[in-house]
Parts: C-alpha cells; structure tokens; sequence
C-alpha cells in the first residue's frame, strides 16, 4: 500500500474513533483530571475562535482514545556536510521539510533508508496535529498527558494552522503558530486568572527559557554554518562532526544552562543525540518569532489586525521577508 493510500487508511479509522466530548465525560472508565482536560480544551477553543478571532470549525469538538502515546511520528532529514533540510512534496501543502507517518515501524523504515542514502535523520512522536481543516480534528488522549497552559497552547497552535497555512512555507507556518499558541496562551491565562496567576508565572519563564534558547541555538547554528563552509573541500568525518556537536552541548552547560528558569525547559539539551536534522528542527519552530513580536506591537497587539495581515502574504512569494521588512519598517 502506498504512503496516501496509507495515511488515509489510518485517517480514516481516527475519525471513526470519534466520540462526541457530550459522550467521553459521561465515560465512567475516564479519569475525572482527563475529564476536567477535556472541559479546559473546550473553553480554549472557544476563546480561540470568540476573542483571538481564529477560524471557526467543528475541531476538537470530539474525542479519540488512543492505544499509543502518540498519534503520528515524524520523520525529517538534512545534507550532512550541510544546513539543509531535505524537503518532500505533497499535494495542497506543497513543499515540507517532514514526513508524517501513523505507524512508527513505516517512521523508522524512511529514516533508515534517507541515513542508507547519507542524510541526517531526526524521528519524533506527535501528540497533536491539524488537517488543516480539511476533517473535523478530534481531541487526543495523547493531548491529555500536556500541561493545563501546554494545552491551551496547542489547542491555539493547531487552530492557527486551520486559519491560516500557506503552501510549502513551513517555517512561516509554524512560527506564527508557535507565536499565536503563545502569546494566545498567555491571553487566555491573563482573562481566566488574573495577572497575578501561578500559571502566568511559569508560562512567562517557559517563553523567557525559549527566547534565549531560540538566540542560543541560532548563534551555535550560524558557527556551525561557518565550520560546515570551512570545510567544505575536505571530507568530515563521523567523528569530527560529534565532536563538533558536543561542543555545542558544553556551551549550553556553561552559557545557558544555568541562567533557564523552567525545569521543563531544555533541560536535557546537553544529552540527546545533536545531528543536522535535529537542529533545524529548533530553526523551524522557534527561530526569528522577534519579527512576529514587532509586527504585532506595531498592530496595536490586535490578534484581528495580526492574523489580517499574515494573511496578506499568502500571495507572496516569500512571506518571511515580508514579515522581517513590516518588522524593521518604523
């Protein structure tokens, strides 16, 4: 079976496991906290669409109990002498620099032969993901594992993917998502509890922890860029380029490390398994969120005027040189 074929095979049988959420909180077998998750998905979801002005849809308005932790796995890949994303094509979307696969065994099959053919490979679970509205997406119980403020963020992250995703632009995409999840989060957060919120505290040192992280891994990337170009009429080898790596893990014991205020944030950066792959997956999601933050500052931080004009650059040719000259115009 081929991978479309594939993929709706498995869509498919996600959205016949819908239940209505109505019916998942009059479930006797489910927890009365994943009960109370549920209820706060529901009212982020209306305060997505109500006060942040995201697309209404009929979303996570039911529910999936899932057999695994994760809903997909993701599969991305780069040069290896090389900051470069190897990148596939799909129909509506366009151009992605990862692959999304139901089942894990059909993840690791297409890492393997990417690393055979001597490309970096980076496999990750997914808990959470958006069809872009193309189905009803449903709640998860992957998602009920998250964090009470975690989910509020997703939850708006996703939502934004439904409001607003212009084709083979990922990076963009999922920027302004990560950036609409946070400071939508932190809104929504802002209204339930007040400015004196515990919740708001430990959002606030979670996006602290990602802003340095993000200018921290964007410098190491740009010497690393410089090493890779260096040498690029010599042959690298395996072991030069981890000790490369690991280099970079030793500044984020010494630069970072001790100044992140989260124990939740990128706290075990120094051990996992650092390949080209794996860093420009942090470029793809956290990388420039500034021009974003200016944008919005300058839009009288209305999430109406914000996604108004995000989605003026859908015919575009480049949205992110869009965004950057609206960021540094006075």
């Amino acid at each position: 079976m081929n991978y479309y074929l594939k993929s709706a095979y498995y869509q498919a049988g996600l959205l016949r496991s819908r239940v209505p959420i109505a019916s998942a909180l009059q479930d006797s077998q489910m927890s009365e906290e994943n009960k109370r998750k549920l209820n706060l998905a529901q009212e982020a979801r209306g305060f997505a669409e109500r006060e942040l002005g995201l697309k209404h849809t009929d979303n996570y308005t039911s529910f999936v109990q899932l057999d695994r932790p994760y809903v997909t796995y993701v599969v991305a890949a780069a040069m290896r002498t090389e900051l470069k994303a190897y990148n596939w094509w799909f129909p509506i979307v366009g151009s992605l620099p990862y692959k999304g696969f139901f089942n894990p065994e059909d993840a690791k099959a297409e890492a393997e032969a990417l690393k055979a053919r001597g490309y970096d490979t980076f496999t990750r679970g997914v808990s959470a993901y958006s069809t872009l509205g193309w189905f009803n997406d449903p709640l998860l119980s992957s998602m009920l594992s998250y964090r009470d403020y975690d989910l509020v963020n997703t939850i708006i992250h996703e939502t934004t993917h439904a409001t607003i995703y212009i084709k083979s632009q990922a990076d963009f995409n999922e920027r302004l998502a990560v950036f609409i999840g946070n400071i939508g989060a932190r809104e929504f957060y802002l209204r339930k509890e007040g400015s004196d919120s515990r919740t708001l505290k430990a959002m606030d040192d979670d996006l602290a922890d990602e802003a340095d992280f993000a200018a921290f891994i964007a410098q190491e990337m740009r010497l690393l860029e410089k090493w890779y170009q260096e040498r690029q009429n010599t042959v690298i080898d395996e072991v030069e380029r981890k000790t490369r790596f690991k280099e970079i893990q030793e500044r984020f014991i010494t630069d970072l490390r001790p100044r992140l205020r989260s124990a939740n944030s990128y706290k075990n950066f120094d051990s996992i398994e650092l390949n080209n792959a794996r860093l420009l997956n942090y470029r793809l999601y956290i990388e420039n969120l500034n021009d974003f933050e200016l944008v919005f500052k300058k839009l009288g931080s209305d999430f109406a005027k914000m996604l108004a004009f995000c989605k003026s650059l859908e015919g575009t040719a480049d949205p992110k040189a869009e965004l950057a000259r609206a960021a540094a115009t006075p």
